[in-house]
């Protein structure tokens, strides 16, 4: 089949005329025209004089005027970080954040931290009852390793921003904080069966037995291995929890309506929890998927909750925002929230910001579990993204992709940066680099030359 007619009614127009514009672009280096390797040519020369041509030079939050008008059309703007303990990530997408919802009325901001924990933040920054006075404290829920990723100066400094945003707000206009991830699904058990022992004795009597298949084990590893054993899982029992919680929604609204949000969607976590733990038995990306699936799951049902024209913002890693299928996650069968978005509410209803760095210090551990250690985040690799970029000597730009087609140079799939929270920079060059194709995987990217390391609360 032509390569000029390959349309295949698996992905959205708009998405085609991205791939069409990569595989162009490719032909043309393999193939030459007249005689000439015009592409190998234009993009030796053109890389770094392209990003100087139509990059955006910024210092402050006034320079992205055109990229909030932008972001601020879609119903859920997704930004991202290239890793997990980088200070500019998070106080540019504070800054950017908190311009989304005081000039484009955005509802919420939704994290890659556990929804119960942040659940306790959202009650404080929305002046619930329940609420923390003090944002510090409200910040102490965050107890479950990596700490730093929500415990630092940068994400205190947003949470006391909303606060004090949400403050004459009337409680329905009020912009929330929540988390998109499933790994305090212990916790996410205990505030549901609190929560029915308050509503429901009988309920939670029920809820509990079923719960006990999964929660009678001490740890993920003590339960694959009963499953591997024994060929049954607990999916099931942790379903119709949920369930329950769904068929009686009335009446649990009417008694706790703030505490309702929290477990409905915590029994929804805590099944794809279950699911994303089992999935490690499999062979493939089952378990990375299952994670994904909840990401745009949480998403997807504050933007229901919030109402017809409700509008979120997403902040997760690169690898989670960028969309799957315009890099090697795709050849893995790995999708994320990105991909997931663009393909349920359409792209033109989605915006993807990634973010870079060349140089600088971030915070991460050597292992799983590890303690927290400061590390240098050596120079980019020659040919990724990030060391064309820094060629164009601007210290910070936005590049902005409306259309991927003039962004030709940067069209070729190469290497983009993703440390994550456990990170040797001795193997910077052989582990940490996506095969991307930029201008397809985001809709924006922010680079920076040099970044420093986050600054913790302890």
């Amino acid at each position: 089949m032509s390569v000029f007619s390959f349309r295949t009614g698996l992905l959205s127009p708009k998405f085609e005329a991205k791939l069409f514009a990569v595989i162009f672009t490719l032909l043309w280096f393999i193939v030459p025209i007249s005689g000439v390797t015009g592409p190998a040519y234009a993009q030796e020369r053109s890389i770094a004089d392209h990003v100087r041509e139509v990059g955006i030079p910024f210092s402050e939050l006034s320079d992205l005027d055109r990229l909030i008008d932008r972001a601020g059309d879609h119903r859920l703007v997704l930004l991202g970080e290239a890793s997990h303990g980088t200070s500019e990530y998070y106080s540019w997408r504070a800054g950017i954040s908190k311009r989304l919802m005081e000039e484009k009325g955005f509802d919420f901001v939704i994290v890659e931290g556990d929804w119960p924990l942040a659940f306790r933040v959202n009650l404080h920054v929305k002046h619930l009852e329940q609420d923390p006075k003090d944002s510090r404290e409200a910040l102490s829920s965050f107890t479950r390793w990596p700490e730093w990723m929500w415990r630092n100066e940068e994400i205190l400094e947003l949470i006391s921003w909303m606060h004090h945003y949400n403050e004459d707000r009337p409680e329905w206009q009020r912009a929330g904080f929540y988390g998109l991830d499933v790994y305090a699904y212990e916790q996410g058990i205990r505030d549901v069966l609190d929560f029915l022992r308050e509503a429901d004795g009988a309920a939670a009597d029920r809820a509990e037995r079923l719960y006990g298949c999964f929660s009678r084990h001490p740890d993920m590893n003590s339960y694959l291995q009963s499953v591997h054993s024994s060929r049954q899982h607990c999916g099931d029992e942790l379903e119709e929890v949920h369930g329950l919680l769904e068929e009686n929604k009335e009446q649990y609204m009417a008694s706790d309506s703030t505490g309702f949000v929290n477990v409905l969607q915590s029994s929804r976590m805590i099944v794809f929890a279950e699911r994303h733990i089992r999935g490690n038995l499999e062979q493939g990306p089952q378990s990375w998927n299952h994670r994904a699936d909840h990401f745009y799951d949480a998403a997807a049902r504050l933007l229901e909750q919030y109402g017809e024209n409700a509008r979120g913002i997403v902040w997760a890693h690169n690898t989670h925002i960028g969309d799957a299928r315009a890099t090697d996650m795709r050849n893995a069968g790995m999708k994320n929230i990105g991909q997931i978005a663009r393909e349920e509410m359409g792209e033109d209803h989605v915006y993807a910001i990634g973010f870079g760095t060349y140089r600088g210090e971030v915070f991460a551990g050597r292992q799983w579990q590890g303690s927290r250690e400061l590390m240098t985040v050596p120079e980019a690799i020659p040919g990724s993204y990030e060391e064309q970029i820094q060629q164009a000597g601007i210290p910070k730009v936005l590049l902005m992709f409306d259309n991927p087609d003039d962004h030709e140079p940067l069209l070729e799939p190469r290497g983009n940066r993703a440390i994550g929270v456990v990170y040797q920079p001795e193997q910077d060059a052989q582990q940490n680099y996506v095969e991307t194709v930029m201008p397809v995987r985001y809709d924006a990217f922010m680079f920076f030359e040099e970044t420093g390391a986050l600054d913790p609360l302890d």
